[in-house]
């Protein structure tokens, strides 16, 4: 255990996630080989492939299937004789890990990418021309001085009555015209003007819509042209109030006159300080508008050379993530001391954060486990908790992922009408809520569904697997893009005599009757004609005795022989079952060997599927008995692996959609048996091709209750029985339409989908007669300069319920590397179909 702090993380994307954990210096340098030196660690030669040297073997009594009970793989055993691996350092421009922690992560609608997520703007409706907000600008500007140019040289009458009104009458000449006879009238006029002159600013500011028009053309170039505009607008203003062209310098005079009395002004002082207050006054909307003071600050910040107020990071605070808040709320203050600092320097990274808030979490459920998690992380640091296979992280990463959250972002939704505006230009990400309800993709080779999908989605769960939270099993052909060897802590090799696990065709129970079921769907699952129950009953009959008289169940070639009846394997299995007495046992096969050779026996079909798999190419790879070590699927549901399947796709076509639909089967049966939901058990199939039968539908839609999920790829729909295409679409929560699908395709999604209201606008042209013979002259003289008849629009607005995406959308408007991806959690929240542009 003392070893565990110097397992380093290698190979993530500095530019997407914090750099690697760069392990403790030891008491005494190991030697390590630096890299690019040609060094490899060993080979093992009963895998085929390269083992990094950090990595120990896979605990087999957990991951195999044995007739005991399988034990929880402990630790790591220590080597001290082995140097470290190198580790890769993370390049410039990495996000440190505190940031990357303190970055807010909102909660928000189904697959939004919520890492330092940002709403958009609201959508702004259709905004007015350039050309009509100056021209409307200019109208009112011109009216407003129009209009107070006849004020000022009287010709509106009745213009002083509302001030007459309220001011004795000897202040006034008499007549509607009458100016002001005293100097109190004076006065009262130069109010009254500088009143009306702030109330024609404001209408024409408004009519002429100069916010608008300030907004679009002087504060969209940013500074220091906003500042500039405003300074040189300011002092033209500041200009025009003195000289007494605007009514403001000679109201103020007369008001603080009013107040404080005409003797006020003897002091120089004071009249300095009203002619200070009036031009400060005048300047600070051109100083709000202009931001005059955010200008002067950011100079000032760019002179000392310390950056600006708005680019400093937020300060840690007690409360911050990376101070690890829920450990100090237990009163472990020691221990979160010693994650602070094993952030703050580097020694950790994403994955091991979420590994131990993940194992904290559980061992809150057990008060008893909380002091050996404390006492490990004083003593390892960020590697308390390990993976059994001792790796804190991915060799390498080929897409972004935010642990915390479980996200593994694919894409970003595309400007495009069909998105909803919110939608547009935010990422498309992926998690555990949204798999739980299993996704199918669609699409024709070279679209993207395994580079751009289903890589990204193992990439995710294995990360998860690695914090303690998720098994993940992908399959797919041989050379499939699932990952590389060393990312995962099992690989099958399917007919590969290198391959260091074999695969048990019964998914390691020892119930003859579930594993009759299971190998019967897999098996003859995809024949119609055929009823999968009759199958599972014939194998029961067979698997029982051979399981009670050897306790084991038979191999491949030893199930063939049964099925296809041949005497000298059943007197064999009679005889061992008469010798130790099993007689329930002796009727099951004596039963089996009075329906045999009946009309409508499946034990024939069965037989010829069995012989798919007796093959030299597989020869021993299914064995069973005491000696033989294969991978059994039933550990997936219980440990954190990382599991691979690779199929011989290439000269075992048939042998491979077989064992791609047991593999389903059996995936189906035992997370729906587990007990223990904790873990999230992901199944990734790179091509369910006859794959999928009604059992296995039926099978999927209890996924999402039991914290599960699948993701199945076609190449088309129909590769599914024509039966099973409504109940499939119906069965997942998640759908993708890649591009290329053909209208048949796109015509069962489009009914998936469903329909939604819309406003549509109609237009319709109608010619206009006139019965005046100049207004037909006019008429006929339009249309001889512009060639077109003189019409008249009638626009009629509707709701009608059209179809979100169109088949022929889907198979022609969707453009090459997108794809139309509808989303469901397993709460029941749905976004509509987004056209998503994969890896943007």
């Amino acid at each position: 255990m003392d070893d565990e702090g110097t397992r380093g993380a290698r190979g993530t994307n500095a530019d997407r996630v914090p750099g690697p954990a760069v392990p403790p210096p030891p008491a005494e340098a190991p030697r390590v080989p630096p890299p690019g030196s040609g060094h490899r660690p060993p080979a093992d030669p009963s895998s085929g492939h390269t083992t990094p040297a950090h990595r120990p073997p896979a605990p087999t009594s957990a991951w195999t299937h044995s007739p005991t009970p399988p034990t929880p793989p402990g630790p790591p055993p220590a080597r001290p004789a082995a140097p470290p691996p190198p580790v890769e350092q993370p390049s410039a421009g990495a996000p440190a890990l505190d940031a990357w922690l303190r970055t807010p992560r909102p909660p928000q609608a189904p697959g939004i990418w919520r890492y330092g997520f940002t709403p958009r703007p609201p959508e702004q409706g259709d905004g007015v021309s350039d050309r009509s907000l100056l021209v409307g600008a200019l109208i009112a500007l011109l009216s407003a001085l129009l209009l107070w140019s006849l004020w000022r040289n009287g010709y509106l009458p009745y213009r002083l009555v509302p001030l007459k009104l309220f001011t004795p009458g000897e202040w006034w000449n008499p007549g509607t015209r009458g100016g002001p006879r005293t100097i109190e009238g004076v006065r009262a006029l130069a109010v009254y003007e500088a009143l009306l002159f702030g109330l024609l600013v404001y209408g024409c500011g408004r009519l002429g819509n100069f916010s608008e028009l300030f907004r679009r053309h002087v504060v969209s170039r940013g500074q220091p042209f906003l500042a500039v505009a405003t300074a040189v607008a300011a002092g033209l203003t500041l200009l025009l109030v003195w000289n007494g062209t605007l009514p403001v310098a000679a109201p103020v005079l007369v008001l603080v006159a009013a107040v404080g009395g005409g003797e006020i002004y003897q002091s120089q002082a004071v009249a300095n300080t009203v002619y200070a207050v009036i031009a400060a006054a005048v300047l600070y909307p051109f100083a709000r508008l202009g931001r005059w003071r955010e200008l002067i600050a950011a100079r000032r910040g760019r002179g000392t050379g310390t950056p600006a107020p708005a680019d400093d990071p937020a300060p840690a605070t007690a409360t911050s993530a990376d101070r690890w808040p829920e450990l100090r709320a237990a009163g472990w203050t020691d221990a979160a001391e010693t994650l602070t600092a094993e952030v703050r320097t580097g020694r950790m990274n994403d994955v091991d954060v979420a590994r131990l808030r993940h194992a904290w979490a559980q061992a809150t459920r057990s008060p008893d486990r909380l002091a050996p998690l404390a006492e490990a992380v004083l003593r390892t640091g960020g590697a308390a908790a390990p993976h059994p296979s001792g790796d804190r992280d991915l060799p390498r990463r080929t897409a972004r992922h935010d642990v915390l959250t479980g996200q593994v972002r694919i894409g970003r939704c595309a400007e495009d009408p069909h998105n909803p505006y919110a939608r547009r230009t935010t990422g498309l990400a992926l998690d555990p809520t949204l798999l739980g309800t299993s996704l199918l993709a669609v699409g024709p080779p070279g679209s993207g569904k395994s580079d751009r999908l289903v890589r990204p989605v193992v990439e995710a769960l294995g990360l998860r697997a690695l914090a303690g939270q998720a098994a993940v099993l992908a399959v797919g052909g041989a050379g499939a893009p699932l990952g590389p060897d060393d990312a995962f802590d099992v690989v099958v090799r399917v007919g590969n005599p290198a391959s260091a696990h074999d695969l048990d065709l019964y998914g390691g129970t020892t119930d003859p009757d579930e594993a009759a079921a299971v190998l019967a769907e897999g098996l003859v699952g995809d024949v119609g004609s055929l009823d999968s129950r009759r199958a599972a009953t014939v194998l029961a009959q067979l698997l029982g005795p051979y399981r009670a008289a050897h306790g084991h169940f038979p191999s491949v070639p030893e199930l063939r022989e049964l099925l296809d009846g041949t005497p000298a394997a059943l007197t064999a299995l009679r005889t061992a079952l008469e010798a130790t007495g099993q007689h329930a046992m002796l009727r099951e096969l004596d039963a089996r060997a009075r329906q045999a050779g009946g009309a409508g026996d499946p034990a024939p079909v069965l037989a010829d599927r069995v012989a798919l798999l007796d093959r030299p190419a597989f020869a021993g790879f299914f064995a069973t008995g005491p000696d033989a070590r294969p991978f059994a699927l039933r550990s997936l549901g219980q440990y954190p692996l990382r599991v691979r399947v690779d199929l011989p796709e290439r000269g075992h076509a048939e042998a491979s959609r077989l064992l791609t639909r047991l593999l389903l089967a059996q995936f189906t049966a035992i997370t729906a048996a587990r007990t223990d939901t904790t873990l999230f058990a992901g199944l990734v199939l790179d091509d369910a091709t006859h794959a999928v039968t009604a059992e296995t539908v039926r099978g999927i839609r209890r996924l999402r209750s039991v914290n599960a999920g699948a993701v199945l790829t076609l190449r088309t729909v129909d590769d599914v029985p024509e039966a099973l295409h409504t109940p499939l679409l119906g069965a997942v929560g998640c759908t993708a339409a890649f591009s290329g699908i053909t209208t048949w395709d796109g015509k069962r999604f489009a009914e998936a989908w469903g329909k939604e209201w819309v406003e549509t606008r109609e237009v319709a042209q109608h010619t206009v007669f006139a019965d005046q013979p100049f207004t037909r002259a006019l008429h006929a003289l339009r249309k001889l300069v512009t060639g077109k008849a003189v019409t008249t629009d009638a626009v009629t607005v509707r709701q009608v319920e059209k179809e979100r995406w169109s088949a022929s959308e889907l198979a022609y408007a969707v453009p090459a590397g997108h794809a139309v991806i509808r989303l469901a959690t397993v709460q029941g929240e749905h976004a509509p179909p987004l056209l998503v542009e994969l890896g943007g």
